[in-house]
């Protein structure tokens, strides 16, 4: 019994869990690049280094893409070229990179 209700509880978690912004709306664009999506936090790392300049780039970017503020190697914008302009609204793309930022920092990681 207790096998079975635990079951239960467990496939009615997944049924019930709705797949958050992030995870709708970038990672499946993301899934089929040559350039994995961590990878691009990481080149946003060296390039920006604190949290508060990462996220306001990536905001920048994605409302705003342009070649010259990718951080993308320019062979690789060459071959997938620059993504579209972000549908998601404001608060949508604050709660995506703000996810983002939690899923890959590394910083949490090294305490």
């Amino acid at each position: 019994m207790v096998k079975k209700s635990l079951f239960f509880l467990v496939l009615g978690t997944i049924l019930w869990a709705k797949p958050t912004i992030y995870e709708r709306n970038c990672i499946p664009c993301h899934e089929d690049l040559a350039v994995k999506i961590d990878k691009f936090f990481f080149r946003y790392l060296l390039k920006y280094s604190s949290e508060a300049e990462v996220k306001k780039a990536m905001i920048a970017y994605l409302k705003n893409p342009k070649a010259e503020h990718s951080i993308l190697q320019d062979g690789l914008i060459h071959r997938f070229g620059v993504k579209k302009k972000s549908t998601l609204k404001e608060d949508e793309l604050n709660l995506a990179i703000d996810e983002y930022w939690k899923r890959y920092n590394v910083f949490e990681r090294l305490k």
